[in-house]
């Protein structure tokens, strides 16, 4: 499959896009009240590239407002794989799960998923499982994004051989994986894991920078962290969702 970089127009109305998909959201509130309940279970939430935790403001709403145990990750701006980055994380997951006494499950948001994938891969025994919203796990990424030029002018800054991406392979813990076609940062196929018993590719309409309030994405999010414990199973989309959610 031929990637191509986005459009460099559609970056830049991509925050435009976002805008709308944050008052659709408040719209749907009394639909988002009828979402899955959680069981409690500590949800650890990362921020995108050059994103703060203001970024997931309305997804840590969302989710407190489900019951669970909601973190945000309290490192500021979000400039890449900073050595206090990279030291403070793992750090961090340690904390939630001592606190809660459980697993943690984590939703990443863009360079965020890249991080939760690198937190599965490395204590597994401390992880749920993930949830990541237009995360790239493709090397073509690395050519094809609308933020590679200001990534790339912060490697300095970044830990030498950092993890980074993994080609989306299987992890060892429950993996769903949301999309969106007209994503404008990153191209989508980028975004695309490795399908396998525990990992799954889902595709929402929207934005990018709307992922993380955008009402389609919040569905899949409640569905799937409000799965029982070692019982994941692949999403199902229920019929009245069908025309905006799609198991790929």
């Amino acid at each position: 499959m031929m990637v191509r970089k986005p459009p460099l127009v559609g970056a830049l109305i991509d925050p435009v896009r976002a805008g709308g998909e944050l008052a659709t959201s408040v719209g749907l509130m009394p639909f988002l009240r009828l979402l899955p309940a959680g069981d409690g279970h500590p949800v650890l939430v990362l921020p995108g590239f050059m994103a703060s935790d203001t970024s997931t403001i309305p997804l840590r709403t969302f989710l407190k407002s489900k019951g669970y145990a909601v973190s945000a990750w309290e490192l500021g701006r979000n400039l890449g794989p900073t050595p206090e980055v990279m030291d403070r994380m793992p750090r961090l997951l340690r904390e939630v799960v001592a606190e809660h006494g459980r697993k943690a499950s984590l939703v990443g948001w863009s360079m965020g998923g890249i991080y939760a994938r690198w937190l599965a891969r490395i204590h597994p025994d401390r992880v749920r499982q993930i949830v990541t919203l237009g995360t790239p796990v493709r090397s073509a990424v690395e050519n094809t994004s609308n933020v590679s030029t200001l990534f790339d002018y912060l490697r300095p800054y970044h830990e030498d051989g950092h993890p980074g991406l993994d080609d989306g392979e299987p992890l060892e813990v429950p993996t769903t994986a949301i999309h969106t076609r007209s994503d404008a940062i990153v191209p989508w196929q980028t975004c695309l894991i490795d399908p396998g018993a525990q990992s799954e590719n889902v595709r929402v309409s929207g934005s990018h920078s709307g992922l993380g309030f955008n009402p389609a994405a919040l569905y899949v999010v409640a569905d799937r962290l409000g799965l029982e414990e070692e019982s994941w199973q692949p999403l199902r989309v229920r019929r009245w969702a069908r025309s905006v959610v799609t198991v790929v």
